[in-house]
C-alpha cells in the first residue's frame, strides 16, 4: 500500500477528480474528460477493481484504511475528514470511502448480439433507473443491457450505487443507432418484445408461457413517463403490458424490468462475455 496522504483543504488539486458529485451536468464533463468514474462505499469499491478496473486514487475516511488496503495496489490514498469529504463532493459521504477508477468501454453492440437475453433500454435518462434495470437484469439472469445513446450513464456514481456493482459484471453497451436498434436486433434472431401500454397489447404473462427456454428476447424498455417511443412499438415484433388494478396505468421503469425479467426470463444460466 501507498503512503497514505492526509489532505485537509477542500480545495487541493489532487482531489479534483471527487469535486461536486451531485452536479450530473458537470459530473459528465469532467469524467468523460479526464476518463474516469467514481465509486462509493467499500463493497461497490472492490466489486469495481475485482472486475478489473484501475483505481486513480481514493479518499477515505480514517476507517477505512485497513479494510481496502488489499485492493488499493499504487493508487495514490488520501485521508480526509468526512468535513473534507463533504465539502469536496457537496453531500455527507456517510459511507466515508469514494474511489476514482479509470473508464473503459468493455463491449460493444456486436457483442451483446450475441447473447441471448436482452434488455434494450430507449432514452431512460435517470440514473437510479439505469441502475435498478442492471441490477434486475443481473438477478434474474439475462445476458446483457444494451442503452440507447441518450440514456443515462452506468458508470456514474448513483447508478452504480443503485445497481449494487452488477454494472461492473454485466455486459452492457450503446446501441450504434437508435433509428435502427429494432431491425438489428430482428436479422440477429431476437424476437423484440415492447413493454408498452396498447390496447392491442399481450398480458406479459401470456406471451411468456409461449416463450421456448431458447428463444432470444430483447426486452425494449421506454422511458420515463412517455414510454417506448411509437416507432420501436410499432418495429417490434410484439407488444406487452403488465396488467395494472386500482386505476394505476402503469409501473416505474425500473419496476417494469424486473416483473418482464422474471416473467421472460428462463431457468438455464445466462451466457458469459469476458471483461
Amino acid at each position: 500500500m501507498p503512503d497514505v496522504i492526509d489532505l485537509d483543504d477542500p480545495s487541493d488539486v489532487r482531489l479534483t477528480d471527487y469535486v461536486a458529485l451531485r452536479d450530473s451536468s458537470l459530473r459528465k464533463h469532467l469524467e468523460a474528460e479526464r476518463g474516469l468514474f467514481i465509486a462509493e462505499g467499500e463493497k461497490v469499491i472492490r466489486r469495481a477493481i475485482e472486475a478489473g478496473y484501475r483505481p486513480r486514487s481514493f479518499m477515505l475516511a480514517p476507517r477505512w484504511l485497513d479494510s481496502l488496503r488489499d485492493v488499493v495496489g499504487d493508487a495514490p490514498v488520501y485521508r480526509v475528514s468526512e468535513a473534507t469529504a463533504e465539502a469536496v463532493s457537496g453531500f455527507h459521504v456517510h459511507r466515508g470511502a469514494l474511489a476514482s477508477l479509470y473508464r473503459e468501454t468493455r463491449h460493444t453492440m456486436a457483442d451483446l448480439l450475441a447473447m441471448r437475453r436482452l434488455m434494450v433500454c430507449e432514452e431512460i435518462v435517470d440514473h437510479t433507473n439505469v441502475g435498478a434495470i442492471l441490477r434486475n437484469a443481473a438477478g434474474l439472469g439475462w445476458d446483457g443491457v444494451l442503452l440507447a445513446p441518450r440514456c443515462a450513464d452506468p458508470l456514474y456514481r448513483r447508478a452504480i450505487k443503485t445497481s449494487m456493482g452488477a454494472v461492473f459484471s454485466l455486459p452492457w453497451a450503446r446501441l450504434d443507432d437508435w433509428r435502427t436498434a429494432v431491425p438489428t436486433l430482428q436479422r440477429a434472431g431476437f424476437t423484440v418484445v415492447a413493454l408498452a401500454l396498447r390496447d392491442d397489447a399481450v398480458d406479459v404473462a401470456d406471451f411468456a408461457a409461449r416463450v421456448e427456454p431458447a428463444q432470444r428476447l430483447a426486452v425494449l424498455l421506454g422511458t420515463e413517463g412517455a414510454g417506448l417511443s411509437t416507432r420501436w412499438i410499432d418495429q417490434a415484433d410484439v407488444a406487452v403490458r403488465i396488467p395494472m388494478r386500482a386505476g394505476i396505468d402503469s409501473l416505474n421503469v425500473a419496476a417494469a424490468s424486473a416483473i418482464a425479467g422474471y416473467a421472460l426470463g428462463r431457468p438455464t444460466a445466462p451466457a458469459t462475455l469476458a471483461p
